[in-house]
């Protein structure tokens, strides 16, 4: 019995090409995160800490081993005041 081997040839091209796909994927996704896997499921606290991350270092995935934080940080605040209207 014969191996139809015609077949083989566009299943290997095809294999391939997902197989391209999903390393082009994961690369631009690394690339992304600076070589840190993607974060799933944030809740409150994750967001709030990506928010400092990018304040401190420009970049959500970025992580500072700086002690002192820089003085623009204490003027940073991701907190924003209404203003109260003087009509009360």
């Amino acid at each position: 019995m014969p191996v139809p081997f015609e077949a083989l040839l566009p299943l290997g091209i095809i294999a391939g090409m997902f197989a391209l796909g999903g390393a082009g994927i994961n690369a631009l996704q690394r690339i992304s995160t600076l070589g840190k896997p993607q974060r799933l499921n944030l809740d409150h606290w994750d967001r709030a800490l990506m928010g400092r991350n990018q304040r401190l270092t420009g970049h959500p995935y970025g992580q500072s081993d700086n002690v002192v934080a820089p003085d623009e940080f204490s003027r940073s605040s991701p907190v924003f005041i209404r203003k109260l209207s003087s009509t009360l």
